[in-house]
């Protein structure tokens, strides 16, 4: 729902790369976080671009939801980016920087939640570009570092015997299946069947005890989402 406000108007831009990034910063937390950044400096949200499943390390050109966003500023239709923190729309400093130049090109703004306004390279102030690369950079090696620690992972269990791609999926264990689990997973089936959408199955999971997600307290549109791609991976609908 757009925010009103009588100053200039904002597209929001909403990324997250993995399902556990989806727990821990989704889309959720990120658009309490935009709206609310919004109501108190005067921007009026028009519309908002999401990527889903999309490193912070790929360029714009393979980002359909950022490329929209871009789309907006270079329409006329907005006049500042939007995004909850700087590592949502980028977590490469080559990348982060070519986004940026893209919208001051366009004499647009960036907004990041955590950071205020993402200010313009100035020649007199040499350390406001220090410090925005060193930022990104950061951003950039602390991905490096997760995709080391998975990889390290998948290692470990590959040299242990176990599976080496990650996590079982929901409903699946190292010996074989999780009953409980299976349980909910029919109900996510039966309720997906029957036409009812992501957010109304996240709804009716979240009040029913024992229907928990594995790893988090309540159940998303996003992780009911996982649960069908994965049933429909394994051939069960």
């Amino acid at each position: 729902m757009p925010t009103q406000g009588a100053g200039r108007r904002a597209v929001v831009y909403l990324r997250v790369s993995t399902d556990a990034q989806v727990e821990a910063w989704g889309f959720d937390v990120q658009e309490q976080a935009v709206h609310a950044y919004a109501a108190t400096h005067d921007l009026e949200v028009t519309v908002s671009h999401r990527d889903e499943g999309v490193s912070g390390a790929k360029p714009a050109a393979d980002r359909p939801g950022l490329m929209r966003a871009l789309s907006t500023l270079r329409d006329g239709d907005a006049d500042v980016l939007l995004v909850a923190r700087l590592d949502r729309l980028a977590r490469d400093l080559t990348v982060q920087e070519a986004v940026l130049a893209e919208v001051w090109s366009l004499d647009g703004e960036v907004h990041a939640c955590d950071l205020g306004p993402v200010l313009r390279d100035d020649p007199s102030d040499p350390m406001r570009t220090a410090i925005r690369q060193v930022m990104g950079t950061f951003a950039q090696l602390d991905r490096a570092l997760l995709v080391k620690r998975l990889r390290d992972g998948r290692e470990a269990k590959r040299a242990a015997g176990g599976k080496p791609s990650g996590s079982y999926p929901f409903g699946q264990t190292r010996t074989g299946v999780d009953d409980r689990e299976q349980h909910v997973i029919s109900v996510i089936a039966t309720l997906h069947r029957d036409g009812h959408t992501l957010d109304a199955i996240a709804r009716h999971l979240n009040s029913r005890p024992g229907h928990q997600p594995r790893h988090a307290t309540r159940w998303t549109r996003q992780t009911v989402g996982g649960v069908l791609r994965n049933r429909a991976t394994a051939g069960r609908g």
